[in-house]
């Protein structure tokens, strides 16, 4: 599969190089991306920036790295101290506003401007234009969903069925009780490193699709309120033990063996996470997704999900003719029909063709999540991308005191919202 893919790759870079004739060689852009570690697509990455490299002749320094919330602070410290990359891989929403305001990356209209064809495979609307000034600045390759992923040994170990589109939240809560039961651990997740999936959908429960992207402007709100019943249905979790008993010191890796291990049952956590999945176990087929049971007006098949990443080309390539020449290239191949098609697998896109992935080649866990996601009834986007890195601290950084009960839930809610207007 990876000689096929690098050929494919191969004849799409040879078709874009001799398109663009001016493009020298011998240049060596940086480059930053979440495609690492257990992205799906991480390997999918490496190929392409191969094939970049043979063809154009140009090399690629790449810095990518897991997405947390200490990736987002590493980046915006790299531009602050003048040392961004050249193309940098990165979210669209409120974390790039400070680089966006301070014109540190190049708008797709000033593009065009040189490269009148750069994005044209793409819808404009669907570029995600920034927060910040309504422009477009990057360029999407695959969307993403966050849903319940499932490991099925452990739910029959526990006598449990595999919650369906219709399961409810109670319902739900009785399925993780039966599973503490029976000696395992209902969800893994490490609430003191990555509680953001549990906190969307804890607060979506007490909103629906079209109101969950929706910030409050204060804790009494009915918007903040729904903040507040979601953290509190957090609180309630980890008293009933249904997270990890380490929950508030383990790391993502640790809770993640522990579903990958047969000791725990649910995760939550995005498209990207299968091909993690399929490399960290032996057999795919005792894995599937599903949606995460709702309650209240939220449907259990209302899902998280959108554009919420793309390509951004920095100001520091674009000051540099060679650079600017070799950024947009690297770019538009990474972007283009067929190699965004490879990784978009089982989420959306912006191409106007549509993606079309060789589902022949799909493992079980890659089938079922095309079934998950043709079920869908509803979708927001992830609310926390209003919020900046520090203003998230008060949930996010402190969410161990929020369920000890150190924290009030509406003090912690109160927090972000007057860290946000600052």
């Amino acid at each position: 599969m990876k000689k096929r893919l690098a050929a494919t790759l191969a004849g799409i870079m040879a078709a874009a190089v001799c398109a663009s004739p001016a493009l020298a060689e011998g240049v060596t852009i940086n480059v930053t991306t979440t495609y690492a570690g257990e992205d799906s697509n991480a390997q999918n990455f490496k190929d392409s920036v191969a094939a970049w490299e043979e063809e154009s002749g140009n090399k690629v320094e790449d810095s990518s790295a897991t997405s947390d919330e200490s990736f987002k602070s590493r980046i915006i410290t790299d531009f602050e101290a003048g040392s961004e990359p050249d193309v940098l891989f990165f979210f669209n929403g409120v974390d790039a506003n400070q680089f966006v305001e301070q014109g540190k990356v190049v708008s797709i209209d000033e593009i065009r401007e040189e490269y009148p064809d750069y994005a044209s495979n793409m819808k404009d609307d669907m570029l995600g234009a920034s927060p910040a000034d309504g422009v477009n600045y990057s360029v999407p390759v695959n969307g993403y969903w966050e849903g319940m992923f499932v490991n099925k040994e452990v739910l029959e170990e526990a006598g449990v069925e595999v919650p369906g589109n219709e399961t409810t939240w109670d319902e739900f809560l009785e399925m993780c009780g039966k599973i503490k039961d029976a000696g395992y651990t209902p969800i893994a997740a490490s609430l003191q490193e990555i509680p953001h999936y549990w906190f969307e959908y804890a607060i979506y429960n007490f909103q629906s699709a079209a109101t969950h992207n929706t910030m409050p402007e204060s804790v009494d709100d009915e918007y903040g309120q729904a903040w507040v019943d979601g953290l509190n249905d957090i609180k309630a979790l980890y008293e009933a033990g249904y997270f990890p008993e380490n929950t508030l010191t383990a790391t993502d890796a640790e809770t993640f063996q522990l579903f990958t291990s047969d000791k725990a049952a649910f995760l939550i956590d995005g498209s990207w996470k299968i091909g993690g999945i399929a490399e960290a176990v032996d057999d795919i087929e005792n894995y599937t997704v599903t949606h995460v049971p709702g309650k209240g007006d939220r449907k259990t098949t209302d899902e998280i999900g959108g554009l919420s990443m793309g390509y951004y080309i920095t100001r520091k390539a674009w000051d540099d003719d060679e650079k600017r020449d070799a950024a947009v290239s690297f770019v538009s191949f990474m972007t283009s029909d067929d190699v965004v098609s490879k990784f978009a697998g089982v989420s959306a896109t912006a191409l106007k063709e549509g993606a079309s992935p060789d589902v022949s080649e799909f493992n079980s866990l890659q089938n079922d999540a095309l079934a998950y996601t043709a079920s869908f009834t509803g979708i927001s986007p992830a609310v926390q991308d209003n919020l900046s890195a520090a203003a998230r601290e008060p949930i996010f950084a402190d969410m161990a005191s929020i369920v000890n009960g150190d924290v009030d839930a509406a003090d912690a809610v109160a927090a972000v919202l007057e860290a946000n207007a600052e």
